[in-house]
């Protein structure tokens, strides 16, 4: 098989949708967090928060569904420490974000020793068993367990809800005014702060469905298997200029290039060195084009500022 037919082919599609939805929850997490005026740059260790949190509680329950809501409870928690410290204590944003990072890589070790004597991996998990009927191939097999994946359908739910009520009702306008100029948010009555923080938790828990997503695709937790997802989700907001559904489509992109790593493991011509670093050579890429030429959208005029009467 060419270059060209190994990244047009059916694997290639499964792939990529397999590994975009990690991407996805924690843009989506991005995209609440910084309309409504927060930094987030927390959604690495939130992936890595939820991801233990949904297995440990698979193993103890032997229910995939439990370990994925229990995933989403984990990161709105998280992420409500970051919007606390932030927008109620006005501590910095980036101190905050590194801070939280550090305690979840940390943190997700120290308890993967304590309840499995491991510091590097939990036991195995069957994550949502998605059984596909009639004679398809297994690359058609493997697009079509993906797609009916429980976690990729909420993951367009999630979509969906994210740019219904950004757009559509009186909390996202909100959420949107107080990203945008939160004293004239507060002049004309709105919480900044509990909106700020509501904010950071929906986004949060979304970011944890991406950690279930990722910890039931490898069926298992490993230390640090975020591997830079929530840095490379944070860099498609912006690419995406803070807009849901494109932000969505960025992270299809890195999962694209991320997917390469699988599908030309068999290429001998490519160094697997040189496909590793596609996606974040790609995401850098991106970011100085960007930063050249300005061609993201402009970001919410009040990210990262406080208003006195908050």
């Amino acid at each position: 098989m060419t270059f060209g037919e190994t990244v047009l082919s059916v694997t290639m599609l499964a792939q990529t949708v397999r590994m975009a939805v990690p991407y996805a929850c924690a843009a989506l997490g991005g995209v609440w967090s910084e309309r409504g005026g927060v930094v987030n740059i927390a959604l690495e260790g939130t992936l890595l928060v939820s991801g233990l949190t949904a297995v440990a509680v698979h193993v103890a329950t032997g229910s995939a569904a439990a370990g994925a809501l229990a995933a989403v409870v984990a990161g709105g928690a998280f992420a409500l420490v970051h919007g606390l410290l932030v927008a109620r204590e006005r501590v910095d944003a980036i101190v905050s974000g590194i801070a939280l990072n550090l305690v979840a890589a940390g943190g997700t070790r120290f308890v993967l020793r304590s309840l499995y004597d491991s510091s590097s991996n939990s036991p195995s998990v069957a994550g949502f068993a998605v059984h596909v009927g009639g004679r398809a191939s297994p690359a058609m097999s493997l697009l079509l367990r993906t797609l009916t994946d429980p976690l990729t359908i909420l993951t367009v739910v999630a979509t969906a809800v994210t740019l219904f009520t950004l757009y559509r009702t009186r909390f996202g306008l909100r959420v949107r005014a107080c990203g945008e100029d939160p004293q004239a948010a507060s002049s004309a009555g709105v919480p900044v702060v509990p909106v700020r923080v509501l904010a950071v938790t929906i986004g949060g828990m979304m970011c944890g469905l991406g950690g279930a997503a990722l910890a039931f695709d490898q069926h298992q937790f490993q230390s640090g298997m975020s591997g830079g997802r929530g840095f490379i989700a944070l860099a498609a907001v912006i690419l995406s200029g803070w807009r849901p559904v494109r932000a969505v489509l960025a992270c299809v992109a890195f999962a694209a290039l991320d997917a390469l790593q699988i599908v030309l493991q068999d290429q001998s011509r490519i160094p697997r060195e040189v496909v590793e670093m596609f996606p974040y050579a790609a995401t850098l890429a991106s970011l100085v084009v960007i930063g050249l030429t300005r061609g993201a959208g402009r970001p919410p005029a009040g990210l990262g500022r406080h208003t006195e009467a908050a």
